[in-house]
């Protein structure tokens, strides 16, 4: 079994789609001996913003010495991106050791799902590796999501917007509960800003299993003192009576300063659980954080690969639900641009509407593509969406059936001073970043 085959078996569980409990990946982890026992783990949930927060705190703790795993999803380009240790990517060995003994201990006649495997996979390799502290982002939810089978020593609910509707229900409320449900007796959960439908659950289900709980502009507080020219912030942290000041954040954005302070927050409970961080650790740390895909910056003249170079920046962000587009679109208030080119390509299942519309009312020129992802939407049925909701648009419109076709179109239209960015979906932005710096296809089916 080649890698490329073995991952190419793992997706090939998709067919089995969603399962929503936890028997089944507690099933698996009995017959694997439990590896997700007895290790040290931070668990994530929440609408946007887990990767960063996860990012963030494993860079603090990895510049402090400490070996830590950082499991995620999705990946951009390569399958290995999801499991991780300091900034080293599972192996392809790894993968196929590991995945060999999962295969051979599953029942057939109770296939486990992708995200399943997966999980399993990730805590086999990081029990075997000995990490000191693994973060665990939930894939969907968290209260049947498989992650939730571990005992953290701490959780992270770092906000609650609208999102997978058709799976964990259409209101804040009802998503909030399936938020909660990571929330583990006795042990804290940190939370970002929360909406009011949201805070009433979670302060609740807190309460009822006697967890402490801290929320951010309440318990702590962040303040933006600068920016860069990129839009990276610089921040103030403040929690009871510790504070740190002139905080370098390395991801752009101002709501990376809402992100830094969940994870300076979950570091000063970690502080309490035996952890030891210096404050030139935290600084380092948050500085050296590089998230591929959120707000990922390509200077002028560099792009595209093949053709005239462009003479402006691309901006490529993930943004894919409307919570995210919204973030995106305050970030672009914080740069200076003469015109803005809109490529856009978003899944088919969301809520296209609510993923362009923040964007599209600052747009000069909108291109329409789509990732080569089966359920991507086509460039017509972008168009058809956006003229449903909006009206036909008064801006220039071109449809790109290609995604790697568009870039030679944009650079070529684009003039000194504009902005090009790249936005719709996570996707499409790891399609784009493999074209653009020419590291293959992305691993996917």
């Amino acid at each position: 079994m080649t890698y490329k085959n073995e991952i190419q078996r793992m997706f090939d569980l998709q067919k089995f789609g969603m399962k929503f409990g936890l028997d089944n990946i507690l099933n698996i982890l009995a017959k694997l001996g439990n590896p997700h026992l007895g290790q040290k783990f931070v668990h994530l949930a929440g609408t946007n913003g887990k990767g960063s927060v996860g990012l963030l705190l494993k860079n603090i703790l990895t510049e402090s010495g400490y070996r830590v795993g950082f499991y995620t999803s999705p990946h951009l380009i390569t399958f290995r991106e999801r499991i991780a240790i300091a900034d080293e990517l599972i192996s392809e060995d790894d993968i196929l050791r590991l995945s060999a003994r999962i295969w051979s201990s599953l029942d057939p006649d109770s296939p486990p799902t992708f995200f399943e495997f997966v999980t399993a996979l990730a805590f086999l390799y990081f029990k075997e590796q000995k990490t000191d502290l693994a973060i665990i982002e939930a894939g969907l939810g968290g209260r049947l999501d498989s992650t939730n089978v571990i005992e953290p020593l701490i959780s992270a609910i770092i906000n609650v917007t609208l999102e997978h509707t058709e799976h964990l229900g259409e209101t804040i409320t009802k998503i909030a509960v399936e938020k909660a449900g990571i929330i583990k007796p006795g042990i804290p959960v940190v939370c970002g800003k929360l909406l009011n439908e949201a805070k009433n659950v979670i302060e609740k289900t807190a309460s009822t299993q006697n967890s402490p709980i801290l929320i951010l502009d309440r318990d702590f507080m962040t303040e933006i003192t600068n920016r860069d020219d990129s839009g990276h912030p610089t921040i103030n942290y403040r929690k009871g009576d510790q504070s740190l000041t002139n905080l370098a954040i390395g991801l752009a954005g101002s709501h990376q300063a809402d992100n830094a302070a969940v994870a300076l927050t979950l570091l000063s409970l970690l502080l309490e659980n035996g952890f030891a961080v210096s404050e030139e650790n935290i600084r380092a740390g948050l500085k050296k954080s590089y998230w591929p895909g959120r707000a990922e910056i390509f200077p002028a003249g560099s792009w595209p690969p093949i053709g005239p170079k462009a003479r402006v920046p691309l901006l490529l962000d993930g943004a894919h639900n409307p919570a995210g587009a919204e973030a995106l679109a305050r970030m672009l208030k914080e740069r200076p641009y003469h015109r803005l080119h809109l490529i856009a390509g978003v899944m088919a299942d969301k809520n296209i509407p609510g993923v362009l519309g923040p964007i599209l009312q600052k747009v000069d020129r909108l291109y329409l593509t789509r990732p080569k992802f089966n359920r991507a939407a086509t460039p017509e049925n972008l168009l058809e969406k956006i003229t449903a909701s909006f009206g036909p648009p008064k801006i220039p419109v071109t449809l790109h059936p290609k995604l790697k076709d568009v870039f030679t179109v944009v650079a070529a239209e684009v003039k000194t001073g504009d902005l090009a960015i790249l936005s719709g979906s996570l996707f499409m932005v790891g399609e784009s970043l493999a074209y653009l710096k020419n590291l293959g296809d992305v691993e996917s089916n």
